[in-house]
């Protein structure tokens, strides 16, 4: 398949991206043109446990790693197609188990060796290897059957099963390059930082644990993805992200002008930068959206018409209008709609409390007498694990828990640290998880509800959604793809394995100074084109 089949791939699907310019707030172009020099003081919400790309998975270390290194291809937030940027063209075979990129000349590591296909090879095998620790890589991998260099400039990459989400993951920069030389460091010693050699437009200079993380631009760069809007270096000196943990301190800190920019603005503190010079970008995340995720082998939820219930008795607008702000937008789907082959399931989701009482009185659950529902003995009622990963979390589950008590449904919320719902996940000891996964490939539901995956509902062979899972991860042609990614947002809605209820927005903040704060496809930052003008 040539270069411009595969990438069309993903340019079906066009992705609504938002951004809103507070009113009298300066523009790039009100600013003039851009300049370089400078260092963007950054503030994000928490501090990176590691910042080697190739093993994090949480926004905020992501959010570092993306600026450190060079991607194969690169990936259009705005349609989903797929772009050049180390890789000049490529090639998947009829099956999607083989990929065959070509490498552009003249792209260095920092320590000046070459971005060449044994490079690649060696970047790739590492990541493999690194099992569990690369957090998003290795899923990505996980049928990873190896890679083969056929010259200096040509890299075959082969996986044992269909793949073909795979030319998405190689956009990322969980699957960025590094040098050879990075590998000759223990996988603890990149996370600090030490021997992180990438091709990306800015190098790792310092790394104060809990304080602050500061990238310096890469002299000589002149390799980027074809959708920056500039070539050759960075604008940006440096980068430093300051760690702050405290939304209230981070938005104080921006709007006393001791930060530039920063991330995870909180719905409350929005109207703040609403005005006076103040630019707030948005933009949402593609993936699965935050929901409630049955494990049908548990309690009241091995019942489907309960689980249905559920997804009926949700009052999704009244959740984002309530609790959330209008930057964030109701379930439509189990995917948000920034991911490519999105399909808008609003009638599936809509706010149906008869219905849900019909179900429910078909099933035998009748009113007790608190209201909750009862069949032989047993109070209608699930609890559902989440942690706060979103600050909003808590408050949300607050209101879906008082809607669902309208129907009958006692839902139980039960706070755990991040590393306790990890835990929590892994055993599949609960009845409803909360979260939501970022990912602008709709693989991420094979990789959550299919039974030779993560399996997060439990589900057994035969069920509905196993086939089309299968089918759309084997072939990059978007004329079967989407059909069959569509069937299975479907099926997990229909049969309620899972209750989406709102997407996740990234709403940032940024002062007069700072233009070109942008996202990458998977709502990510990146930086290459940030500038900053003189005050």
């Amino acid at each position: 398949m040539s270069r411009t089949a595969a990438t069309s791939l993903l340019a079906l699907t066009a992705i609504v991206v938002t951004a809103c310019s507070s009113a009298g707030g300066a523009t790039g172009a009100d600013a003039g043109p851009p300049k370089p020099g400078g260092t963007l003081r950054l503030g994000i919400s928490s501090s990176p446990d590691c910042v080697d790309p190739q093993q994090v998975g949480t926004n905020a270390s992501l959010n570092v790693g993306r600026q450190l290194v060079d991607s194969l291809t690169d990936q259009d937030p705005a349609t989903g197609e797929i772009k050049p940027w180390l890789a000049e063209k490529w090639e998947s075979n009829a099956d999607s188990t083989a990929f065959t990129f070509h490498l552009r000349d003249g792209a260095t590591f920092s320590d000046g060796s070459p971005v060449d296909a044994a490079a690649v090879k060696t970047s790739f095998d590492a990541i493999k290897a690194l099992g569990p620790k690369s957090q998003l890589g290795s899923g990505y991998l996980a049928v990873y059957k190896g890679t083969t260099v056929v010259d200096p400039k040509t890299v075959k990459i082969e996986f044992s099963v269909p793949s073909a989400q795979f030319l998405q993951a190689s956009s990322t920069m969980s699957l960025g390059v590094l040098a050879p030389a990075a590998y000759q460091k223990t996988a603890d010693q990149r996370c600090q930082g030490d021997g992180l050699i990438g091709s990306g437009p800015f190098v790792f200079e310092s790394l104060k644990q809990n304080q602050e993380i500061v990238l310096a631009k890469r002299k000589g760069y002149n390799w980027g993805s074809s959708l920056f809007k500039h070539q050759g270096e960075a604008y940006l000196d440096k980068i430093a992200y300051k760690i702050v943990p405290e939304p209230g301190v981070r938005t104080g800190s921006l709007a006393s002008a001791q930060l530039d920019a920063i991330t995870d603005v909180q719905p409350v503190d929005e109207p703040q930068f609403t005005g006076n010079g103040f630019t707030e970008p948005t933009r949402p995340n593609p993936g699965v959206v935050f929901n409630l995720h049955a494990n049908v082998t548990k309690g009241v939820l091995t019942d489907e018409k309960v689980r249905q219930a559920v997804v009926k008795g949700i009052n999704r607008p009244e959740v984002t209008n309530t609790v959330l702000t209008p930057n964030y937008k109701p379930a439509t789907s189990i995917l948000g709609s920034a991911t490519p082959f999105y399909t808008d399931l609003s009638p599936l989701l809509a706010y149906d409390p008869a219905g849900a009482t019909a179900l429910l009185e078909s099933a035998g659950w009748l009113p007790g007498p608190d209201g909750i529902r009862t069949k032989n003995g047993q109070r209608l009622t699930a609890k559902v694990v989440f942690s706060l990963v979103f600050n909003q979390n808590k408050s949300v589950l607050e209101l879906v828990q008082q809607q669902l008590r309208k129907i009958g449904f006692d839902l139980q919320i039960e706070q755990r640290t991040t590393a306790e719902s990890v835990q929590i996940t892994q055993s599949g000891n609960y009845e409803y998880l909360w979260y939501n996964t970022t990912r602008a490939d709709p693989d991420i539901l094979r990789n959550l509800f299919s039974t030779k995956a993560n399996n997060r509902s439990k589900l057994s062979a035969g069920n509905p959604v196993d086939a089309p899972l299968d089918a759309q991860s084997s072939t990059v042609n978007p004329a079967k793809r989407k059909p069959a990614a569509e069937e299975a947002q479907r099926a997990i809605i229909e049969h309620g394995y899972s209750a989406p209820v709102f997407e996740l927005t990234q709403v940032l903040a940024h002062g007069p100074n700072a233009h070109g704060v942008g996202f990458e496809a998977s709502s990510r930052l990146q930086l290459f084109d940030a500038w900053l003008s003189g005050s």
